[in-house]
C-alpha cells in the first residue's frame, strides 16, 4: 500500500465488534433487531423470526450505526476471495487511540467493523509478576508484556474472516477471565494498542498504519482519570507507575515506531481533517476489493453436468410423491400444507441421521441375551437452521435426536445488488466438532445454503461434518454446493430441473415461508430461504 502524502501544518504522516447496525458480536451472536413473528394462523403481512437483540455499541450525537449484513467474502469455489482491510492504531497510552477508532467507525458507515484492542492481549502474569503488579511495580509499557503470538494468530484469522475467541483481561486482577469474546470475521479491523508497530509479523498485517500524537501532559491527565475511575488504581501509584514505566517506555518503544506510520494525527479524535483523509482512502481500497456477485454466472457455471455423488435423494414412494402433490398444489390450505410438510421433514430427518458414523454397540436384552446393534460415533450432532423457512424443521429434529443444540443463521438478498447478505448469527459454543445438520426448507440457486456452509467452515466445522438439508432443490443449487464444497453431503426429498429467469424453482412450491408462516408474499418473491427473496 502506498503511503499517504502528509499535510502541511497539520502534520499527518477488550474488543468489541461492531456492525453498521450498531449490535455487538460477541458469544457467537450477531443479533439484528427484527419484528416479532405472530403465532395466528390468520394471513397476516411477511414479518422475519424474532431475535433478541443486543444494545448498540456505538452511539453518537446525531445517530446509532447499524448493518445492512455481510456481503459475500469468498467466490464461487468457497474460498476466500478477500481479505478484511486492518488498520493499525498506534499511539502512547491514554492518547486517544480509541477515540479516534470510533471516529473512523462512525465515518466509514460499512458493514462489519471490528475494533480490537491490544489490552486483551496482556500475558498471564506469575505469582512473583501478580505480586509486582499489585505495587506498581510490574511494567505493563514493555514489549516483553505482551502476548504477540496469540496476538498474531488471532489477528490473522479475522483477516481471513475466521470466527476467533479473544481474551478478556482484567486490570483490577491482572489476570484473564475464564469466558472468551468470540468474535467473527469484518470487512474492516480496526486494531489499537501501544505496540502496535512492535512486531515484524504484526506490522505485515496492517494495510494502514496509523499513529497519535497527543500531548504528553494530556496523555497524564487522562491517564490518571481513567487508572483512578475505570480501574480502580490510587493517585500515588498512577503517577509512580507513568515516571517509572510509562513515560520511558514511550519515548524508548513508542515514539520511535512513530516513522513506520503512514499518518500521523495530531490531537487525536478532534482532528477531523485527518480523520476524513483516512475514511477516503480506506473507502478506495474496499472498492478495489469489492466482491462482485455474477447470479448469472452461478446459475450457467454448472449446466448439463450429471448430479453429483454428494447428493442423497429420498426415494420417491408413493407416499413421499402423494405428500410432494399436496404440498405443491397451490390450492391446499395452510393447515394441510403445514402438516404434510412437516411429515416429509420427519422422513428427511431420519434419512439423514443414515449417513451419520456409526460404529458396532453391543448390548444386552431383557432375556439376557447380546444384541449387536451400532452406536452414532462422534462427539456431538448440531443442528443450525436458516431462519426462517429452515426454523420450520427443527422440531422434526428434536424428535429424532435428544438434547439437540439447535443455532440459527439469517440470511437475506439485497435488493439494490443482488447479492446474500449475512445477518445474523447465532452458533452453539465449540460446535467445531460437533456433526452440523444444515436446514432450509428450499434451495434455489443455493448461494444463500454456500454463505451459511462458509460461516460453518469460519467457526473450524470440518466440512465433511456438514449435512444440507432441503424439502426441495434445484438442480442449480445443488451443482453449486457440491462444487463449491465437495465434502458437503446434500439431502433432499426432491430436486426440479429448472429455475426461472428470477431464480424461482420449477415447477417449485411457492415461498415455503409465507405458505407455512401465512404471510403475504410480494409480487417478487422467491422460492429461497428468507423472508425476504434470498437466492
Amino acid at each position: 500500500m502506498s503511503t499517504l502524502p502528509a499535510f502541511s501544518g497539520a502534520r499527518i504522516s477488550g474488543c468489541w465488534a461492531f456492525r453498521s447496525d450498531g449490535s455487538g458480536c460477541s458469544e457467537d451472536s450477531l443479533d439484528r433487531l427484527l419484528p416479532p413473528v405472530s403465532t395466528g394462523l390468520s394471513p397476516r403481512k411477511r414479518t422475519t423470526s424474532q431475535c433478541k437483540s443486543e444494545p448498540p455499541l456505538l452511539r453518537t450525537s446525531k445517530r446509532t450505526i447499524y448493518t445492512a449484513g455481510r456481503p459475500p467474502w469468498y467466490n464461487e469455489h468457497g474460498t476466500q476471495s478477500k481479505e478484511a482491510f486492518v488498520i493499525g492504531l498506534c499511539g502512547g497510552s491514554a492518547s486517544g487511540k480509541t477515540t479516534v477508532a470510533r471516529k473512523i467507525i462512525e465515518a466509514l458507515d460499512v458493514p462489519w467493523v471490528v475494533l480490537l484492542s491490544m489490552d486483551s492481549f496482556y500475558k498471564v502474569l506469575t505469582p512473583e509478576q501478580q505480586a509486582l503488579a499489585a505495587s506498581n511495580d510490574y511494567n505493563f509499557d514493555h514489549p516483553d508484556a505482551f502476548d504477540f503470538g496469540l496476538l498474531v494468530h488471532i489477528l490473522r484469522k479475522l483477516k481471513q474472516g475466521k470466527s476467533v475467541k479473544i481474551p478478556v483481561y482484567d486490570f483490577t486482577t491482572h489476570g484473564r477471565q475464564k469466558e472468551w469474546k468470540t468474535v467473527y470475521g469484518a470487512s474492516v479491523i480496526i486494531f489499537e494498542g501501544i505496540m502496535s508497530f512492535a512486531d515484524k509479523e504484526l506490522l505485515k498485517l496492517l494495510d494502514m498504519k496509523i499513529f497519535v500524537d497527543t500531548d504528553s501532559d494530556i496523555r497524564l491527565v487522562r491517564r490518571l482519570r481513567r487508572d483512578i475511575t475505570e480501574r480502580g488504581r490510587d493517585i500515588e501509584g498512577v503517577i509512580k507507575q507513568y515516571n517509572k514505566f510509562v513515560k520511558p517506555a514511550f519515548e524508548q518503544y513508542i515514539e520511535p515506531t512513530m516513522r513506520l506510520a503512514d499518518i500521523v494525527v495530531p490531537r487525536g479524535g478532534g482532528n477531523m481533517v485527518a480523520i476524513d483523509l483516512i475514511v477516503q482512502h480506506v473507502h478506495s481500497q474496499l472498492e478495489e476489493r469489492k466482491l462482485r456477485w455474477d447470479m448469472a454466472a452461478l446459475a450457467s457455471a454448472h449446466q448439463a453436468q450429471p448430479l453429483p455423488q454428494t447428493l442423497s435423494v429420498l426415494e420417491s414412494t408413493p407416499q413421499v410423491r402423494g405428500m410432494h402433490t399436496i404440498i405443491r398444489n397451490k390450492e391446499t390450505s395452510r393447515d394441510e400444507f403445514i402438516f404434510y410438510s412437516k411429515r416429509l421433514m420427519r422422513l428427511l430427518i431420519e434419512h439423514a441421521l443414515s449417513f451419520l458414523p456409526s460404529q458396532p454397540h453391543v448390548v444386552q436384552t431383557p432375556q439376557g441375551q447380546d444384541y449387536e446393534g451400532r452406536t452414532f460415533h462422534g462427539k456431538r450432532i448440531t443442528g443450525v437452521s436458516i431462519l426462517r423457512a429452515g426454523e420450520t424443521m427443527e422440531p422434526a429434529l428434536r424428535a429424532v435426536c435428544k438434547d439437540v443444540r439447535i443455532g440459527k443463521i439469517l440470511i437475506q438478498t439485497n435488493q439494490d445488488t443482488g447479492e446474500p447478505e449475512l445477518h445474523y448469527l447465532r452458533l452453539p459454543k465449540d460446535i467445531s466438532e460437533d456433526y452440523v445438520i444444515l436446514m432450509d426448507c428450499t434451495v434455489s440457486t443455493g448461494a444463500a445454503a454456500m454463505m451459511a456452509v462458509r460461516v460453518l467452515l469460519d467457526h473450524d466445522v470440518q466440512e465433511d461434518k456438514i449435512l444440507l438439508l432441503s424439502l426441495l432443490m434445484a438442480e442449480m443449487g445443488v451443482h453449486s454446493v457440491a462444487y463449491a464444497f465437495p465434502q458437503v453431503k446434500i439431502i433432499t426429498t426432491a430436486v426440479d430441473k429448472k429455475v426461472n429467469d428470477v431464480f424461482h424453482i420449477i415447477p417449485g412450491i411457492g415461498n415455503f415461508g409465507d405458505r407455512y408462516f401465512g404471510t403475504d408474499a410480494p409480487q417478487d418473491w422467491s422460492d429461497e430461504e428468507t423472508d425476504e427473496p434470498s437466492y
